[in-house]
Parts: structure tokens; C-alpha cells; sequence
């Protein structure tokens, strides 16, 4: 049976339709990480402008600082993650494009002509130098059109004061973001690769979609995307875990942990540690303190060249709650390196512990329910 939506919830979803240019169009768009974008422009051009100043004094025949600086202040701190928005992007993008500016003031009388020429020429400049930045368009009209000041300061116009505002304000930038616990510079998702020095693709990287398959997507829009190729295939393979966890998600940690732990103290020896893993037939061991939390785990690969009386190497453990679901693991246990999930409650004490094996015997399980679809086949909806 088909239910009619509300008639209000009509009436709003029209309005909205009707307004819809002016919703958000950036992802992650919320109003904290505005409010935030908007702290960070007004410290960071308020600091440009007065560190300038106690520098380079007040000279009435230079501007203090430059209007492109405040069009590069939206990207550094509305969207830092954007490749348009990064240091080298920010000072060499206006640097660049403001001596082209000059360049094209020079020899070009016409400024009819020339202001079209430095913009179009410092589009190529940048992109040859893999600067492109917004803001570096009126660096360059700024340089051909900012009156006697711009003219008289000729080629140093680029350097003082563009390159010194915009060096500032990425440095300012810089700061703000670690102080607000944002990541900046951004740092671009390194590709993975084969753990065993193979030529294989790493094992989750074998069925599904490649590189070529995001180039060819990315080129069928045929218009470029705000987004690096490494991160755009980081939040695709996120997309595809999400939707795992949406369908699959009620099997959560608990549900197929091992609990019978077995565990080392930190104090044992190397020696003692390698026993007990091949006691049990295992591959990794938690390490507890002496209050029973969790330090870390050991392995045999790194107790292997170890000398018998030797410390225990202690690796940082990958950790999850028993109420985390269990598909969420996947990443984890399929990256060649990762042999277990230790499980831990809130006061960083293990409660269970999930290999490999335990989570290939849960997907067998649940591939055996599914029907030629994908969808499950049995009249019950766990897995």
C-alpha cells in the first residue's frame, strides 16, 4: 500500500525545491564548520593585516594588504581540505599570478586588453605550476588595475605584499586549524599496496572498482572536481563500507568475538611470548599491564627475529567496542597487516578478540543466506 506524504511535508518539500540555489552544494557544509571558517578569517586576515604593518610600516604609497588574500581566507579555512586551498595553491598561486599581472601591465597599454590577458595568462601560469588558486585571477587583475601604488612598486608588487600576505595567512592557517583539531595541510590518501611485495593489488582492492574505473568516471563528467583522485577513491571505498554496515549492521562485535582471550603480560620475554603463540595456534597476542588494560598486541612475524630473552616489540593495537558492527572490520582484517580486532570496554580492558578467520566464517555464513541478488533469502533478517 502506497501512503500519501502529509500534506504540510508537501507543501515544505516545494519550498524547498523552490529555494533549492541556495542550499549548501559543499559536503560537510554544517553550520559548526562555517561558524569555525568564519573565527578562523577573521584572526587570520585581522593577524595578516597587523603583522604586515609592524613589518613593513604603514607606507601610504603600498597597500597594507591585498583584497585576493581575503577571497584565499575562504578557502583556507571554509574548505581546507580542497586541493585549491593548500600552502604551495595559496603563496604561489597570488605570487605567480601577480607577477604575471605586472608582467602584462608592462608591456600591454591597453587595459582593455590587458586585464583579460594577466587573467587568462595567470590561469596557465598556476596550472603549470600546479598552483591553481581562485583568489590568484584578482591577484593578476589587481596588478594590472590597482592604480599608481601597484604601479610604482613594479615587480616587487608580487613579492611585498602578496607573497608576505599570503605566506602569513597560510601560516596562521596552519595554526588555527592544529589548534581547533583540524588537519591542515591536507594530507592526500597515499595509495595502498601489497604488504607481501607482490605485484598483486592489495586483497580488497582485487574485485570492484579501480583507478581506472574513477579516471573513466571522473572523465565522463567531462568538468574537473574539487577533489584529488586518492581522496575521491578513499570516499568511495567509505561509501561502499557505510552501505555494508546500513545492510549488514545488526551483527554487531559481540556477536562473534572469541572471549576466551589468551593474553601476555608486558613483563614476560619474547621467548615465552612465541610459545604460547604457537601453543595455541594463533597469530597475534594482546599485552596487558599489570592492571589488566590494554598496551598493545605482539605477533609472530615480529617475535620471529627476536633473541629469546629480549623485550616484547609491542605494536598499537586495532581496537573495537562489542557493540561496534562487526562488517565495520573489514578494512581492518583485509589490509594485509592487521591479523586481529582486539575488543575492549570502556575502561580499556579486553573482553574478546576477532581474526581473520572469525570474520571469513561470519561472511561465508551470510553468503550462504543470500539469495542470487544480494538480498537475503531466508524469512528471518539476522545473519
Amino acid at each position: 500500500m502506497i501512503v500519501a506524504p502529509p500534506q504540510h511535508d508537501a507543501h515544505k518539500s516545494g519550498i524547498l525545491a523552490k529555494f533549492r540555489l541556495f542550499s549548501p552544494i559543499l559536503a560537510g557544509a554544517t553550520l559548526k564548520e562555517r561558524l569555525i571558517g568564519c573565527l578562523g578569517a577573521l584572526v587570520g586576515i585581522c593577524l595578516t593585516g597587523f603583522v604586515t604593518s609592524v613589518f613593513m610600516g604603514h607606507d601610504p604609497h603600498l597597500p597594507l594588504i591585498v583584497a585576493p588574500v581575503g577571497a584565499s581566507a575562504v578557502l583556507l579555512f571554509a574548505v581546507p581540505a580542497s586541493p585549491l586551498a593548500q600552502p604551495w595553491s595559496i603563496v604561489g598561486g597570488n605570487m605567480v599570478s601577480a607577477f604575471v599581472g605586472v608582467t602584462v601591465a608592462t608591456l600591454v597599454r591597453d587595459p582593455a586588453i590587458a586585464i583579460g590577458l594577466a587573467v587568462a595568462l595567470a590561469i596557465l601560469a598556476m596550472s603549470l605550476t600546479r598552483s591553481l588558486h581562485p583568489p590568484g585571477g584578482a591577484a593578476a587583475l589587481t596588478a594590472v588595475i590597482g592604480g599608481a601604488a601597484v604601479a610604482r612598486a613594479g615587480f616587487w608588487f608580487p613579492i611585498v605584499p602578496v607573497g608576505i600576505n599570503s605566506a602569513l595567512l597560510v601560516l596562521l592557517g596552519i595554526a588555527f586549524h592544529r589548534f581547533s583539531g583540524r588537519q591542515y595541510p591536507h594530507k592526500q590518501a597515499v595509495a595502498p599496496v601489497n604488504t607481501h611485495k607482490t605485484a598483486d593489488p592489495p586483497a580488497a582492492f582485487r574485485v570492484g572498482f579501480n583507478t581506472e574505473d574513477i579516471d573513466a568516471a571522473v572523465a565522463s563528467f567531462n568538468e574537473t572536481l574539487d577533489i584529488s583522485r586518492a581522496d575521491l577513491d578513499v570516499l568511495l571505498r567509505q561509501v561502499e563500507l557505510q552501505a555494508l554496515k546500513r545492510q549488514r549492521g545488526d551483527l554487531v562485535c559481540a556477536d562473534i568475538m572469541s572471549r576466551d582471550v589468551v593474553t601476555v603480560t608486558a613483563e614476560v620475554s619474547a621467548e615465552e611470548a612465541r610459545s604460547r603463540l604457537l601453543d595455541h595456534d594463533i597469530r597475534t597476542l594482546p599485552v596487558l599491564d599489570r592492571e589488566g588494560r590494554l598496551l598493545g598486541t605482539v605477533g609472530l612475524r615480529e617475535l620471529a627475529a627476536m633473541a629469546p630473552a629480549s623485550p616484547l616489540p609491542i605494536s598499537q593495537a586495532r581496537t573495537a567496542s562489542s557493540g561496534d558492527p562487526a562488517i565495520g572490520l573489514l578494512p581492518h582484517l583485509t589490509d594485509g597487516t592487521i591479523h586481529a580486532v582486539v575488543v575492549t570496554d570502556d575502561n580499556n580492558r579486553v573482553v574478546g578478540i576477532i581474526s581473520q578467520t572469525d570474520l571469513l566464517a561470519t561472511l561465508a555464513k551470510s553468503l550462504s543466506r543470500t539469495g542470487p541478488t544480494g538480498l537475503m533469502s531466508g524469512h528471518g533478517q539476522g545473519i
